[in-house]
């Protein structure tokens, strides 16, 4: 799942596409979120969009806007098809899993170390303008920031939220004081 404000990423795997182990990925993400889901966009992949997924976002007590992409449309996506690279395959590579028992180990690496890392080390740029000049399109981006640090600019998220953030890269620093 990718935020689209601050391309906060969390991954999670799952054996098949069945809805228990993608429901149960999503409820595990959704924890793990500093900020509560407002929307939820999907691809037209069997295991997102079906009644199961669609009913669990409609019965929140803040109702979560559920929207997929549309048929034929493969760029309608592209905030999370453009993790596949980055978050999936440069980790794990292309290759198939034959062992149910590695999805545990994979989903234990995503969530404490590699979700760590690309949310409050990695910083991405951010396109703010993109406009027609003759032939040529021309890109803006914003100065790089960390996931974590334009969530904290954010004036939406909560002061607890914010301490959460704040306390979670005050055990990441001091980790780090101690590694180095």
């Amino acid at each position: 799942m990718t935020d689209l404000y601050s391309g906060w990423t969390e991954c999670r795997a799952t054996w098949n596409k069945g809805a228990e182990g993608v429901m149960t990925q999503i409820k595990v993400i959704q924890k793990a979120l500093p900020f509560p889901i407002k929307g939820f966009d999907c691809d037209n992949g069997s295991e997102f969009l079906n009644w199961h997924l669609l009913r669990y976002f409609q019965n929140h007590k803040q109702p979560v806007k559920f929207t997929r992409s549309r048929p034929y449309h493969s760029n309608d996506n592209a905030h999370v098809e453009q993790k596949n690279w980055s978050c999936v395959r440069s980790l794990f590579g292309y290759e198939r899993f034959s062992e149910p028992a590695l999805v545990d180990l994979m989903n234990d690496l995503y969530a404490n170390e590699f979700s760590l890392l690309t949310n409050f080390f990695c910083p991405t740029m951010k396109l703010v303008e993109k406009k027609r000049v003759g032939s040529k399109i021309v890109k803006k981006h914003a100065a790089p920031e960390t996931p974590a640090q334009r969530l904290l600019a954010h004036p939406a998220l909560t002061k607890s939220q914010k301490e959460r953030i704040l306390a979670t890269q005050k055990e990441l620093k001091a980790i780090y004081k101690l590694v180095r």
